[in-house]
């Protein structure tokens, strides 16, 4: 079924990554202090949104600017360090009509026009012993169980406490609960945290967790989390790079989730396990193939924590599943996808920064003839419902000079299915994003 926002695929590298967990807590003992170990950093991101959808489907497009900063400051030396962290960001229309919105790059105004230009201000507190650090406030958790987004003009963020321990050598730990989100096109951090694809919304969510790295190329995680009243969602990763000789190597990388029902069971009965598999040849220190699987085995879809108050077009970054790409998850009740994609890094080739992917999906057997009568999912999907994409992207990084780190990227996806059967119907979906990162600490 299509998500708007997720977009795992740009967690997933040209070769399978690792799970992107918490950054790692230094020791309170290397403290430089508050202004000395402070940054200011940040992003000019302009984006242009071309997506055009069949059977009657309004099209959707806009054309965006937007600026992110964020501010990181030291701790305070001693036993106990304190520090802030805290960002401002702000979005403007550049071309965007009434027709056309709703892509979840502009919020609207009264009378359902994009606005001219929004932005929000946030921050979090934080203290550190050890190195085990609490933070709470405003901020960006990636659990793989609760995740925000990063995809779209501006990103997403949550209200709550975060806490992450890296006392034992190469294991990270984490446990957060939070209660507000901010979906990126809105201009508070007071919205609701819910079930994407349910669109129930829901008071906090809540998980711990951790992952253990056994060697540089070996690597386990184990997450579990609450959406209250919603569900209790179970995750466990693990992947191994297993290098060959002249430069070659075979990543494998599995990742699973157990979702049931809980508490009110406010989204109805719920009894999914979702599960990917995949392999990634790289070679010659330019090419990487890339072959997945992923299974959904329940009577309802894989769903997955959204920030905001716009249903799916919030959906934020909790599916950690191979599949899980531009426009689709591939995630309906009972369906099973395969995939195929091939990476290229020219930069062996004498053009640095320059590189190239495209992938295909096919998906089958999406079945919702079985879901139970309580189910927020009810009637959202048909019985041996297919879809299939293929998504292109070129990106180029420029490597020196005053517009050093300058990113152009152009992402295609051709999405066929049908709304009516829950495969999310037949998309032609264009992405022009180009990111200048700046440093200014």
């Amino acid at each position: 079924m299509v998500k708007q926002w997720s977009l795992l695929a740009l967690v997933i590298s040209s070769s399978l990554s690792q799970v992107a967990l918490a950054e790692s807590v230094t020791d309170q003992a290397d403290a430089k202090g508050f202004v000395d170990g402070s940054s200011l950093t940040g992003v000019a991101r302009n984006y242009y949104l071309n997506r055009n959808r069949e059977e009657g489907r309004a099209d959707q497009r806009d054309w965006t600017q937007g600026v992110m900063a964020n501010y990181i400051s030291g701790f305070t030396q001693g036993t106990i360090g304190f520090g802030v962290d805290a960002y401002a960001y702000g979005g403007l229309k550049l071309d965007s009509q009434r027709k056309y919105a709703n892509t979840g790059n502009l919020p609207l105004d009264r009378n359902g026009d994009p606005q001219d230009a929004y932005g929000s201000l946030g921050g979090a507190l934080k203290l550190r012993i050890s190195k085990t650090q609490l933070k709470y406030g405003e901020m960006q958790p990636t659990a793989p169980v609760f995740a925000v987004g990063g995809v779209g003009l501006l990103d997403q963020t949550a209200t709550g406490f975060d806490l992450t321990s890296n006392e034992i050598a190469g294991l990270n730990l984490e446990a957060g609960h939070f209660t507000a989100t901010n979906g990126g096109d809105t201009t508070n951090h007071e919205h609701d945290i819910f079930a994407t694809y349910a669109n129930v919304a829901t008071k906090s969510a809540s998980f711990v967790g951790g992952k253990y790295t056994f060697t540089p190329d070996l690597s386990a995680t184990v997450y579990a989390g609450e959406l209250q009243d919603v569900w209790r969602q179970y995750y466990t990763n693990l992947n191994y790079v297993m290098p060959l000789s002249n430069g070659q190597s075979v990543t494998l990388d599995g990742n699973l989730y157990r979702t049931l029902d809980t508490g009110s069971a406010n989204a109805g009965t719920i009894n999914t396990t979702a599960y990917s598999l995949a392999a990634a040849y790289s070679f010659l220190q330019a090419h990487t193939l890339t072959l997945s699987f992923q299974k959904i085995d329940g009577n309802e879809p894989f769903d997955y924590i959204g920030a905001g108050d716009n249903g799916a077009a919030a959906a934020g970054d909790s599916i950690l599943l191979a599949n899980s790409v531009q426009w689709s998850d591939f995630n309906g009740p009972g369906e099973a996808s395969w995939a195929l994609r091939y990476d290229l890094n020219m930069a062996p080739y004498g053009v640095p920064g320059l590189s190239f992917m495209s992938r295909y999906i096919n998906g089958s057997d999406i079945d919702g003839s079985h879901t139970p009568a309580n189910s927020a999912y009810l009637g959202a999907y048909g019985d041996g419902a297919k879809e299939h994409e293929t998504d292109v992207e070129v990106k180029y990084v420029v490597q020196s000079g005053p517009a050093k780190n300058l990113a152009f990227r152009l992402r295609q996806a051709y999405h066929t299915g049908s709304s009516e059967s829950g495969s999310g119907g037949d998309v032609n979906d264009t992405r022009l994003i180009v990111n200048y990162p700046f440093s200014i600490l």
